[in-house]
């Protein structure tokens, strides 16, 4: 293989590459956009993403489960059964843990690591059933969050974008070259 038809090919791989980096960005930023606009424009506690929302777990009352920087998936439901982990609203705060009992009108949750029940809580106060638990998310998301980080990732995206055209200007100028 030629040395142009190897850099063409490198050249498109950086291509293609580069617009899934772009196309995964810009879903972030849209799922951000949208969390925002939810929380902060429409005042809602949560951002409701199709029947589901995440929060990330700030104390160790879950420990062994969920630990604290991990981010949980729940999905927004009153229909919860014993033994699932729920999030339910007390106050002004979320709550996760373990539902450990369910009657008709009585329902109690308590956290793994806790040696007490939470107090009896009602369906209403119940937001949903966690699927899924991302581990240190909460803590990945901070570090690239930071604007240093933010700065340098747009500095490295920029920097690809100049390579990918000096590299096809070297093609162009090679081609005609010859």
């Amino acid at each position: 293989m030629s040395e142009n038809k190897k850099m063409k090919t490198i050249s498109i791989i950086i291509g293609y590459i580069l617009n899934i980096l772009l196309f995964i960005v810009f879903c972030f930023i849209m799922i951000g956009i949208y969390y925002i606009v939810q929380i902060k424009v429409f005042q809602n506690d949560y951002a409701n993403l199709f029947g589901y929302t995440f929060f990330e777990v700030a104390t160790g009352s879950m420990s062994g489960t969920i630990e604290v920087g991990d981010v949980v998936i729940v999905q927004i439901t009153k229909d919860v059964n014993q033994g699932e982990i729920i999030v339910y609203k007390e106050g002004d705060n979320f709550i996760t843990h373990r539902l450990v009992e369910k009657d008709d009108n009585h329902l109690v949750a308590k956290g793994d690591a806790n040696n007490s029940e939470d107090k009896p809580i009602t369906e209403d106060q119940i937001l949903g059933r966690v699927i899924y638990r991302i581990p240190k998310l909460g803590v990945w998301r901070k570090i690239f969050l930071s604007p240093e980080i933010i700065g340098l990732i747009l500095l490295l995206l920029f920097l690809l974008g100049v390579v990918i055209q000096f590299i096809s200007k070297n093609d162009k100028t090679n081609k005609e070259n010859e």
